[in-house]
Parts: C-alpha cells; structure tokens; sequence
C-alpha cells in the first residue's frame, strides 16, 4: 500500500520533460477576469433565490460564512499556487504533501466539482435566457426548456451554451480569456446597476424575523433549512477562484500574477455579493423572489423597472458562460495532469497545435450537457460543493504541512496566521459539508468509491510514480 503515500517533490512539479506542456499566454488582468467570472455568475444571480428560501433574510449571514471560509482558503491557494505553479490546482498540491492516494481522491473530486459546476451554471443560464425571450414575446414550450423534474423532457437551452462555451475553449486559452474579461464587466455593471436601483425601494421591516429556520442545518420535508443549510448551498457563489489556480502552468509570472488573480478576485467579489444581498431582501420580502428562476430580473420588475429587468436577464444571458467557461476550462486542465501523471490514460494529456486538449475538453462538454439536460439546479449545485469542499480541506492541510515541513522553502507570497487560516479553512470546509443534505453526501461518496475503483484498476499500476522510466515513451507515442 505504499503506492498511496508515494510524493511528487516539489522541485519536479513544474520540471520539464513530463509530457506536453500548456503555454504561458495569460496576464494578471487575465487570471482576474477568469476568477471574477467563475465567481459571480449563477451563485448571485440565482442562488440568491434558494438561500433565501432556506435561510430567510439571514441569507446575508450565510453569505458572510461561506465568504470568510472561502476567504481562508484563498488565502492558502495563493501561497501553494506561487509556490507549485504548474496545472492541477488542489490535486497538485495534495501529490506533492499528501501522497498520491488523496491526490487522487482530490482529482476526482474536483473533475465532479468542475463538471457539475458547469451543469449548475448552464441550468441557471437556461432560466434567465428563457425568461428574456419571455419578456420579448417568444414562449418556448416546456417539454424543451426543463427537465423531468420540472414538466419538461430536456433542457435545450442548457445543452446549447454548453455546446457553445466548448467551442470558445477549443479556439485557445488566450483568445477565449480576452473573449471572457469583455464580458466580466457587462456581469458586474448590471449587478452595479440593480444595487442602484433597488436601494430606494430598501426597508429594515424586510428583515425580521431575520433568522425563521435557525442557524443549523436541519432537514424540513425533505429539504435542508437553517443559516448553515443555506451556506452550504450560497458557497456555490464563492468559489471559483480555485479555477485560477489551475491556469497557473498558463501564467507569464505565476509569482505576481496568481496572488493578484486569486485574492483580487475574491475581493471584488465578496463586496458585490454583500451588497446585492441585502439591497434584494430590503427591496421585497424573501419570499416574493425565492422561487424565481431570475430572481435580481423579479426584483426590479416587480420594483416597476421592466426595461432594466430585461437589461438584467440580457446580461446574464450574455455573461453566465464566463463561469461556464472558466470551470470547463479547469475541468480540461485538470484531465490534462492527472493524464500527464499517468493516473488517467495519457490520450486525455494530449494538446494540439494552440495548447489546447481536445478530445478532455470535447468529453467533458458531452457529460455537462447530458447533466445539465436533465437534473434541477440546486441538486446540482449541492452535488458540486461536496467536491469543492474536499478539495479545499485538502488545500487548508497541504498549507499547514508544508510549513511544518519545509518551512525555509521560498514563498511569494506568505498566507498570514498558517495555523488559523488553514484551520479554518479546514473546520469550515468540513462543517458546510456536514450541513449539505444527506442524499448529497451519499452521492458524493458513491462517486469517491468510483473513484478508488478506477485508481486501484487503473491509476496505481499505470502512474509516473510507478514507472519513471517506462511511463514516459508511452506518453509520447500517444501524443505523436
């Protein structure tokens, strides 16, 4: 059993000679927009609606957990990602501190995370793009708008911008991050513009009671209430920073560009979310928008603002696919290492002419869309929080362990307080997954034994680690 704590040493990481390599084409205003458009997307513009269903107006409250938690673990990201610039985000780090067997649970848990993310946001996409062609008179029939659980047959909508944003990633990484920073600014200008006018419409009685299902979790007919049940689910909003990490093989000076791309993004990002939530709950009681697939759209046509509802939806019509894009693109790159690795055959490493992996990015997009098609939006997202929250738990452990352990090692950048920030990054990662619900965690760990399956059949025999000099002839007769 050996195999399963055997390391990646740092120093190897980003070595070269490891198989096909990405290229170093993004700035820090690249990785910025890459990680404000993972993050602000479907989270606020629709989620909002199901933590406040499940937390009342403290859905502000669990906006502050999951941004503190979140917070915390970007802290530890910044200092691992300058330290190991190379692809694979948690899974990297975890390869060269935990050993290969976490590594790998971490990879699998993160190819759920990015894959179900993608599903979540292409869900919520479909809700707004189907509520503004409703505003402008053009009713498309259910059976082709949702999926079973909503009437419907399949969720069209969410299969086509799938369909789209993989085409967008296999023209190259540079071109399709220019294309996602252009519309990073439309996606906060129109969240800037409901802040606006929502605020004269703003009244404290809105807030009370401001806590009517508690602060834990607890499970109600079948659905999961309480501060924390809400946490558990408006966590979806934060992260995405971590998909930052994963362009750090990509990045021209990892050093200086992955710190500004993964903290400025959180901060840019937590004041938006603050600000939105509570302007949205003073502006009309919770329960007016929860249940709105466009939730902030409701507010102002409800508010008398139709035209700049519309302008709402239009944006996020046009916008969403930036954290679609920004998640498939990690998901590809997170295939790419753990095929380069060895633990996942190494057709899955291969990249063409522009750096960019096909045939993982064509796959990828085939099981999104086959998810998105058919299962509801925050059964979705529940699904990729519990692999997210793995992932940083591991990041919070990789943290503290290399400090303990090599702590002479050059840092950039330095995450302050190691001890409290990776143990809260820890115990919060590992308290929100307590407070999912139990069919989530259930999936989640069915998936994981998936998981060691395929790395005991596959992965353990097969991994660089096992064949340093065998390993390496294979890969490059199958990228020839």
């Amino acid at each position: 059993m050996t195999f399963l704590t055997r390391r990646k040493a740092i120093d190897m990481v980003d070595a070269p000679g490891h198989g096909q390599r990405l290229r170093r084409s993004l700035s820090w205003p690249h990785l910025v927009g890459l990680g404000v458009g993972a993050i602000v997307g479907t989270g606020i513009y629709t989620l909002i609606g199901v933590g406040a269903d499940r937390a009342g107006p403290a859905v502000i409250l669990a906006f502050f957990i999951a941004g503190l938690v979140c917070v915390c673990v970007a802290l530890a990201y910044a200092e691992l990602a300058t330290m190991i610039p190379a692809s694979g985000s948690a899974y990297t780090y975890s390869y060269s501190v935990l050993g290969e067997g976490l590594a790998w649970l971490i990879g699998w848990s993160l190819i759920l995370e990015y894959s179900v993310v993608c599903s979540a946001v292409a869900v919520g996409w479909s809700g707004y793009a189907v509520g503004f062609l409703q505003s402008a008179g053009i009713h498309l029939p259910i059976e082709i708008i949702a999926g079973p659980h909503a009437g419907g047959i399949l969720n069209l909508p969410a299969i086509f911008i799938i369909a789209a944003v993989a085409g967008l990633l296999l023209i190259g990484t540079r071109e399709s991050a220019s294309v996602n920073a252009v519309l990073v600014v439309f996606k906060i200008l129109a969240l800037v513009i409901f802040i606006a006018l929502t605020i004269p419409a703003f009244q404290a009685g809105h807030f009370e009671p401001f806590m009517p299902y508690g602060f834990a979790s607890s499970e109600e007919t079948g659905t999961a209430k309480g501060v924390m049940a809400a946490a558990a689910i408006i966590f979806f909003a934060f992260y995405g920073f971590d998909a930052v990490s994963t362009a750090a093989e990509e990045a021209k000076n990892p050093g200086r560009d992955l710190t500004i791309g993964i903290i400025g993004s959180m901060v840019v990002c937590t004041l938006l979310y603050m600000g939105v939530a509570a302007v949205a709950i003073g502006a009309m009681p919770y329960t007016e928008f929860a249940a709105s697939g466009e939730p902030l759209a409701h507010v102002l046509r409800t508010l008398g603002h139709p035209q700049m509802a519309t302008l709402i939806g239009a944006v996020a019509v046009i916008a969403l696919p930036t954290v679609i894009l920004a998640f498939m693109f990690g998901q590809s790159r997170i295939f790419f290492v753990m095929a380069r690795d060895g633990l996942l055959p190494p057709r899955l490493g291969s990249v063409n002419a522009r750096g960019v992996p096909v045939a993982v990015t064509v796959g990828t997009a085939i099981v999104v869309a086959a998810i998105a098609g058919i299962f509801p939006l925050a059964e979705i997202a529940e699904l990729a929080n519990a692999g997210t929250l793995a992932a940083f738990t591991a990041v919070g452990a990789c943290l503290i362990l290399l400090r303990l352990r090599e702590p002479e090692r050059p840092r950039v950048f330095r995450a302050p307080l190691f001890w409290l920030v990776g143990g809260l990054a820890i115990v919060g990662c590992v308290y929100l997954f307590i407070s999912l619900p139990s069919i989530t965690q259930e999936r989640f760990l069915i998936w994981n034994a998936i998981g060691v399956a395929v790395y005991l059949a596959y992965g353990a025999r097969k991994s660089r680690l096992a064949n340093p000099e065998s390993h390496q002839p294979a890969l490059n007769k199958a990228l020839d």
